[in-house]
């Protein structure tokens, strides 16, 4: 599989979700993975935007996404998907491009939108708790190593 995006369009595209323009249309599976690459390999503009949780929160109140019990915001799959996208990338290295890195991402079982479903039960993984805040897995632990607090910076969606 070739990436979808070049380097600049990862640039581009976490650009639109740091400023809150990226077309919602284009808020892919594939998308969500190159931004996240992107972000995790600037750390520092990462943790000026205050974590992942709200940068995310804030793009989808700006297009019109609620954040809610059953929309938007789900704190497991990002955390998740972070780990995942951080051990990809740290394998690659710290000067790999990140278009590679994506293709590689994306060929693997990431690149399905149900990758998480051999760890997660379907009921525990989209349940209002998981939504909310970081859930344990209950079918098999997550290959991936936690992240700093900071990084994620996730507060509680309220009740």
């Amino acid at each position: 599989m070739i990436s979808p995006y070049s380097e600049s369009d990862i640039e581009r595209i976490a650009a639109g979700v740091l400023d809150r323009t990226h077309p919602y249309a284009e808020w892919t599976h594939a998308a969500h993975f190159a931004t996240a690459l992107w972000l995790l390999r600037h750390p520092d503009v990462l943790l000026q935007h205050g974590g992942m949780g709200p940068i995310i929160r804030g793009y989808n109140d700006a297009v019109g996404v609620p954040n809610t019990q059953t929309r938007g915001y789900h704190a497991t799959i990002t955390i998740a998907s972070l780990r995942a996208t951080a051990s990809f990338l740290a394998e690659a290295g710290p000067d790999a491009e990140l278009a590679p890195i994506l293709e590689q991402l994306l060929a693997s079982p990431l690149g399905q939108s149900r990758w998480l479903l051999p760890y997660w039960t379907e009921a525990r993984l989209m349940s209002r708790v998981a939504r909310r805040e970081w859930v344990e897995p209950d079918r098999l632990p997550l290959p991936y190593p936690p992240l700093a607090p900071e990084l994620l910076a996730d507060r509680t969606i309220p009740e």
